[in-house]
């Protein structure tokens, strides 16, 4: 007997094995996606990246950073999934990044460390998204644009505002990226319900930082029955979250596993929609008139080929979830002003 006959049998037992796995891409046909990742070397940007290769639906993925994107485009690569990818360093290689992208993911910026807020983030990720969102005003300027740099509360309305110096703004296609809240939300609370969390959907509206995160328990999908006392627990620990990672990784990082994880979740979203899925809804913060006096506000969102198909509002919550969008509604205000002025005096060049 050959010594190649029983390896033969065992790749062919593995390939078996490896062709039961589910796929959820599976029969997802590639039709030509151009995807930008600014700040794809950092860590949010490495592992997004990571599971972006893995939608066959993006036809290119276009990776951006200051240092070091040529390796990790270089690693990307080597994957056996449909996307080419490619890797652009510095401000004169934006161009060929993001000229012709359907949607670009920005979670450039730097990370949130022990004792700061998301506001103490501002200066620094306030002149970071605004340079990049001059950049895609000018290279890329229909393309969906997904806010993950901090603080969202005030990047958004930046990015809003450079693209309405450009000329260029559409506010439908302009999203900050809360995902992560309604993933921590689902998880938490399938963990007191002792529920699987891929079936919970919990949606989370307001914000992406402290008190502006508004879990909306009542409308959790299924239905689930939590004690006053644990909802005492549970709102305050989603609206934590993020400082319970960066407390845990002790001074070695922020949220970056799980951020990656939801901003491919409504990336992957995007790139449904935009190839005609319908009923595609994700919670996100944009433009907004639901709530009186916030122009921007999280809320679900149905998306569709040309970005927001419909905001879906926030219908039906229940007086404790009221109460918390009106004790966020002055914090909200205060960021999304901060964001406006920022650009008022720091003008796209």
């Amino acid at each position: 007997m050959s010594l190649l006959q029983p390896l033969s049998r065992s790749l062919r037992s593995s390939s078996s094995r490896l062709s039961s796995v589910p796929n959820r891409f599976a029969g997802v046909p590639n039709r030509g996606m151009k995807v930008g990742v600014l700040g794809a070397v950092g860590g949010i940007g490495q592992p997004l990246s990571l599971l972006l290769k893995n939608n066959p639906s993006i036809k290119h993925l276009a990776l951006y950073d200051i240092v070091n994107c040529p390796g990790v485009a270089a690693d990307l690569s080597h994957i056996d999934t449909p996307a080419t990818v490619t890797g652009h360093t510095g401000p004169d290689e934006l161009s060929a990044c993001l000229t012709g992208c359907n949607a670009v993911v920005i979670p450039a910026g730097v990370p949130r460390k022990p004792g700061m807020t998301r506001d103490d983030l501002f200066n620094t990720n306030a002149s970071i998204v605004a340079s990049l969102s001059t950049a895609c005003a000018r290279y890329c300027p229909t393309a969906m644009i997904a806010i993950i740099a901090n603080p969202v509360n005030s990047t958004v309305p930046i990015t809003a505002e450079v693209f309405k110096a450009a000329g260029k703004y559409d506010p439908k296609r302009i999203f900050g990226v809360t995902t992560l809240d309604i993933v921590r939300a689902n998880t938490f609370v399938a963990e007191l319900a002792g529920m699987d969390p891929t079936g919970v959907n919990v949606p989370v509206v307001g914000g992406h930082a402290g008190i502006t995160i508004i879990p909306c328990i009542s409308k959790s999908i299924p239905p689930v029955k939590l004690s006053e006392a644990q909802l005492d627990t549970l709102i305050p620990r989603i609206q934590d979250a993020g400082t319970e990672v960066v407390k845990a990784k002790a001074g070695a990082g922020s949220a970056t596993l799980s951020m990656a994880f939801a901003g491919a979740r409504f990336t992957n979203s995007l790139i449904k929609a935009l190839l005609g899925d319908r009923g595609i809804v994700e919670c996100a913060y944009v433009a907004s008139d639901v709530v009186p006096g916030l122009d921007f506000f999280s809320s679900p969102i149905e998306l569709g080929v040309d970005g927001i198909a419909r905001n879906l509002g926030i219908g039906g919550l229940n007086p404790r979830e009221l109460a918390l969008i009106e004790g966020a509604k002055d914090e909200l205000k205060t960021s999304i002003q901060k964001g406006v002025d920022f650009v008022r005096k720091n003008p796209p060049k």
